[in-house]
């Protein structure tokens, strides 16, 4: 299982840069988690757009979902080319009726429905899903290996969640927001500070943990500090191109 990182701004992307979008693979499947702003444009320094095998998004903030619109348009014409042909699924939650109705594109891309407590296979992967809390409605997913029985744990937005604790114990990686710094009031916001990610990884016990969804503002390396402070573990800032595999 490896895990790369192409976008990890919140908000909006930096210059040549994308917010939200990571890249899952394994045994020749591709699948992305979250294609925010820029991440089309990022993607392809991986992997062409032709051989991605689905989409799966944690919720319908615009740093989340922007370039879906692009990727369906790409699909349609590597359709039209021949790169491709079968439909694309995009896996998100229905809570927003119209957002999930517009995965559904012509007979190119189809939604799929994914849910808090329902476990599904995408690929070679045992998927499932945890409630965050967020300003809208979000899920949490863990990627679970069969084979290996590695773990890999993504929390997408939210503010301290008691419920991620059980769900995140023995990820072998877990990619954490920590979209504010320790001064801010981050539960007026519903997103985590460096401590509450740092809490996170230590009562759950991870082996490494990643701060992403990062701010526009301040000195990155004192995300990385204070969340040192609270756990022992490795501690990494996110940044385009860095990537995990986790192995047997």
């Amino acid at each position: 299982m490896k895990v790369t990182i192409i976008g990890f701004w919140g908000a909006y992307p930096e210059k040549n840069a994308a917010t939200s979008c990571y890249l899952l693979e394994q045994n020749d499947f591709h699948l992305l988690i979250d294609c925010g702003s820029g991440a089309l444009a990022q993607l392809q320094n991986y992997l062409p757009l032709h051989s991605l095998d689905g989409l799966i998004l944690s919720h319908y903030h615009h740093d989340h979902i922007a370039d879906i619109g692009s990727l369906q348009y790409s699909m349609l014409i590597n359709n039209q080319l021949h790169k491709s042909s079968t439909l694309f699924p995009i896996y998100g939650h229905n809570k927003n009726k119209d957002a999930f109705k517009s995965l559904h594109f012509r007979d190119v891309t189809e939604g799929r429905i994914i849910e808090e407590n329902k476990p599904v296979q995408i690929g070679p992967w045992h998927v499932t899903f945890c409630k965050t809390e967020h300003s809208a409605y979000c899920l949490a997913m863990k990627f679970l290996d069969p084979a290996t029985g590695k773990q890999f744990v993504y929390t997408a937005d939210t503010y301290w969640c008691d419920e991620l604790v059980p769900f995140a114990t023995g990820a072998d990686l877990l990619i954490c927001e920590a979209s504010l710094y320790e001064e801010t009031h981050a539960a007026k916001t519903g997103h985590m500070t460096p401590a509450l990610a740092a809490e996170l990884a230590r009562e759950a016990n991870v082996q490494t943990l990643v701060l992403t969804h990062l701010p526009h503002f301040g000195d990155h390396q004192d995300l990385v500090k204070e969340a040192k402070q609270g756990f022992d573990g490795e501690v990494i800032l996110a940044k385009a191109g860095l990537s995990f595999s986790l192995g047997s």
